[in-house]
Formats: structure tokens, C-alpha cells, sequence
């Protein structure tokens, strides 16, 4: 893991059919992993996931392999979880592991070595509030303060090749936003909206 940053002083951490697909693998997983010991050797075999994130608004980058030997790597999803708090409150909270794995499918999908440009991670209830205030576009209910959305552009890939590689992977949703050049994808159920 490779982590940067800008900042003097650092917080503490407080550590649908997309997400049956996820459920599904997770249970296949298990059963197959109580059938026979030598799955439990293939899962280990399975290659290592990894994540480059830049956060916009305070500096910071990762180069996290979040998954190896078979698991999420903990000490790596906790700095996932920093560079992606709210940078106007400084809150942290738990990034759903499954828009982490969503990332890195897009990432394999659109074939690129770039990283993620993050306009927007997890925004605190109080932040959505103030954004709601000055914009309609802010979802009052919004999956950023859950943890399960993120709001990206990928240097050297065009909007309409990401947008489209997040809508064919059918999981969560998808907003495009041309004009402000970013693709917002949350763990929610499947929908899609935007130009």
C-alpha cells in the first residue's frame, strides 16, 4: 500500500439484484469452501484486487491491494476508508466492500491503469444537507452517506466508456453528468439516469 498525503493531522477511524449477485458469489463461495479443502486453496489462488484512488478535494492518493490471500485486507480498507470521508467534516465511515469490488470490475472493464479521480466519497448527513440546499440534484436519502456511493472520473478515459462499462456490469446505480464530467455509481438497486 502505498498512501500520500497532505494533511498535518490525521482523524481517527471509526472502522436488488446487484446485491444478490454479490449474496450469490458469497454463498457459492461458502458452500464451496465446505465441500472440499482444495477450494479453500483455489480462493487463495484468486488474484489480488487492488484500488488507486486520488481524492480531489484534500490531496490525498492510494494504492491499496484491498484483497489478497483469499480476504479484505483490513489496514487497507481503513485507509480507503479515510481517503474517502467527507472532506468537509472530516467524518469517516465504513466504504461498502461492495462498491470497493465495483470499482476495481469497472477499473478491469475499461481496461486502464489510471487512478480513480474521486469528486465525492462518503458525505456526512450534515454535508448532503447543505449540498441538498443548493442543488437538486443531491438524493435526500443519499447512498453517499451510507458509504456506498462515489462520484469518479478516470484520467484518459472518456465518460461515455466508463458510463458504459458501469451500466453493462448491471450492479447499482449509475448517474452520468456530462457537463461536470464525472459518473456517479452507488451499491443500490439497478437504475441508471443522466446524460
Amino acid at each position: 500500500m502505498t498512501f500520500r498525503t497532505n494533511l498535518q493531522q490525521e482523524p481517527a477511524v471509526n472502522i436488488t439484484s446487484s446485491r444478490r449477485r454479490f449474496l450469490q458469489f458469497g454463498l457459492g463461495l461458502t458452500a464451496s469452501l465446505a465441500a472440499t479443502p482444495s477450494a479453500f486453496a483455489n480462493t487463495l489462488q484468486q488474484p489480488d484486487r487492488k484500488l488507486s484512488l486520488l481524492n480531489l478535494h484534500t490531496g490525498e492518493s492510494i494504492d491499496a491491494t484491498y484483497w489478497a490471500e483469499g480476504e479484505y485486507q483490513i489496514n487497507e480498507l481503513a485507509v480507503i476508508n479515510k481517503v474517502l470521508r467527507d472532506h468537509r467534516t472530516g467524518d469517516i465511515e465504513v466504504i461498502d466492500k461492495n462498491l470497493i469490488d465495483l470499482l476495481n470490475l469497472i477499473h478491469t472493464k475499461v481496461d486502464s491503469n489510471e487512478t480513480f479521480h474521486v469528486i465525492s466519497g462518503y458525505r456526512s448527513p450534515k454535508s448532503n444537507a447543505e449540498l441538498r440546499e443548493h442543488s437538486s440534484g443531491v438524493a435526500k436519502k443519499s447512498f453517499h452517506m451510507k458509504g456506498m456511493a462515489i462520484d469518479i472520473r478516470l484520467p484518459k478515459c472518456q465518460l461515455s466508456s466508463l458510463h458504459k462499462a458501469a451500466v453493462n456490469l448491471e450492479i447499482g446505480g449509475v448517474g452520468r453528468y456530462s457537463k461536470s464530467d464525472f459518473l456517479h455509481i452507488d451499491t443500490g438497486h439497478v437504475r441508471q439516469w443522466g446524460s
